[in-house]
């Protein structure tokens, strides 16, 4: 089968079976979460892509879209952008993870710090 005989946007607008998860416990962050990860998820695929094009300009000084489409990074290639997505999904999830170091730590709240101060 050909990549030409699949309606992708048919494709992509199908819906997953199954009841669809919760994580956040409400419909609306739910929806912004899906959308934002979809988008990240796109704006890597356009990194990795401009990497390509910037290397074969690189090493050819003019390319078509066959050469785009037909490239292969190599080892060296392959790990910078392994490490460029790593980089940028940290970037991403950077929220996250500091909210999840600061449950880990036994602090007290700002709140509570800036309440106390206000009494004394």
């Amino acid at each position: 089968m050909s990549d030409d005989s699949i309606d992708w946007i048919a494709r992509a607008g199908t819906r997953a079976k199954g009841k669809r998860p919760d994580f956040l416990g409400d419909p609306t962050s739910e929806r912004m979460l899906s959308i934002l990860l979809a988008v990240a998820g796109e704006v890597s695929v356009l990194k990795e892509r401009l990497d390509t094009v910037e290397r074969l300009l690189d090493a050819k000084g003019t390319i078509s879209r066959a050469d785009i489409e037909s490239y292969n990074p190599d080892r060296d290639a392959a790990y910078e952008r392994a490490v460029m997505t790593k980089e940028y999904i940290a970037r991403i999830m950077r929220g996250v993870q500091q909210e999840m170091e600061a449950m880990q730590v036994q602090e007290r709240p700002v709140a509570d710090i800036s309440a106390d101060l206000k009494d004394n």
